[in-house]
């Protein structure tokens, strides 16, 4: 599984806004580190369960917008 084009920029767009590095992200998303830079740097197949993760981050940002 990847992510679509539109995760991917809205992970990396809500990372650039709160100013996170790659550690923090990973920390609050809930995976590690080097799971995050592999999906920052590359957008790489992730599992499910990480794609999970990564949509209730991104849902739980923009709820607080």
């Amino acid at each position: 599984m990847q992510l679509t084009p539109d995760q991917f920029k809205l992970l990396r767009r809500k990372r650039g806004e709160l100013n996170l590095s790659l550690a923090t992200l990973a920390d609050e998303i809930g995976v590690t580190r080097r799971t995050m830079t592999k999906i920052i740097n590359h957008n790489t197949p992730i599992k499910p369960q990480t794609a999970k993760k990564i949509n209730d981050w991104i849902i739980k940002q923009y709820m607080n917008d």
